[in-house]
């Protein structure tokens, strides 16, 4: 993290409704605008022009997307996170947004100091997820998943380790590690997660890093997003 603003781009195709955002960043402290743009394309010239620490990132635009142009920038601009901002909060938009790499996803009913708390957190390396998304997120990660349903049965190994909920575990994850993994996606801390399951928190900092490394997952939000796909969830 550097010192001084945050510099930010701003990215929505709805005239009134980038420059209102514009405004609203120019009253917040700590917060410097240096460009917006009404599409993708733009979003990546600005980006490259300016290398701001973060873009605050619609959805729905023209010529290029806002997933697409978040992709585009994690792969070219690793330096600036990117956090969405739109008035789609449905699964697929917010998922898509977490795999191409936002750290932070927010709707547009977000006041000042929220946008504020979420530009600070993904620049300081946390994800910057809106109390409403957590909420979504938990519950898609603790509903069924369809294809488990579907899949047929496989018969049980004659010595039965301790009850799995899941099919085989991906990327050679460990049962502890899922365990963790389902915790993050939980919402808990590292001390929660050490509490939870009676370990250390530099346990509990050990397993993050091996799941990390074996997901090729950079941070949290991303992590979410992987335990999703993967139907790993607490179901304590």
């Amino acid at each position: 993290m550097t010192d001084g603003p945050v510099r930010v781009v701003v990215a929505d195709d709805q005239t009134v409704v980038r420059e209102g955002i514009v405004m609203l960043l120019g009253l917040l402290p700590g917060i410097t605008v240096v460009g917006s743009a009404p599409d993708g394309e733009e979003a990546l010239r600005l980006v490259a022009e300016h290398a701001p620490d973060v873009v605050l990132m619609d959805l729905r635009m023209p010529r290029c997307d806002g997933v697409e142009a978040t992709r585009r920038i994690r792969a070219g601009h690793p330096g600036t996170e990117v956090v969405v901002l739109t008035t789609y909060a449905d699964d697929d938009s917010l998922f898509s947004a977490l795999q191409a790499g936002a750290r932070g996803f927010l709707t547009k009913d977000a006041g000042a100091e929220e946008i504020a708390r979420a530009v600070a957190d993904v620049r300081s390396g946390a994800a910057g997820l809106s109390p409403q998304v957590q909420l979504r997120l938990l519950e898609r990660l603790s509903a069924p998943a369809p294809e488990r349903a579907a899949a047929p049965e496989q018969p049980a190994p004659a010595p039965a380790p301790a009850p799995v909920r899941r099919p085989a575990l991906p990327d050679g994850l460990t049962q502890r590690e899922a365990e963790v993994l389902a915790l993050i996606a939980a919402g808990l801390s590292n001390a929660e997660i050490a509490g939870r399951l009676f370990v250390s928190p530099a346990t509990v900092k050990t397993h993050i890093n091996n799941l990390f490394a074996k997901t090729a997952v950079r941070d949290r939000a991303q992590a979410v997003a992987y335990a999703f796909r993967h139907g790993i969830s607490d179901g304590s």
